[in-house]
């Protein structure tokens, strides 16, 4: 997705800012704990869990995307 459409779907889209903020939080954990030399099983599990639910909000948000885009055509 390009910075452009997150930028106006960010402003113009209340579902989509929300699913983008979740994405980012997901993100920045993520981050968080890569940086670990080890993790526990329960980060271990969190991380799996946090990388579905973050691919299901990309996908979330491409579909909000596409269906924007239909309307501008």
């Amino acid at each position: 997705m390009e910075n452009g459409h997150i930028e106006e779907l960010d402003a113009t889209d209340p579902e989509f800012r929300r699913l983008h903020d979740e994405h980012r939080h997901h993100e920045e954990r993520l981050q968080m704990l890569a940086a670990k030399a080890r993790l526990s099983e329960d980060e271990e599990l969190e991380e799996k869990r946090l990388k579905k639910e973050k691919l299901a909000l990309k996908d979330r948000m491409e579909a909000i995307r596409l269906r924007h885009e239909g309307v501008a055509h």
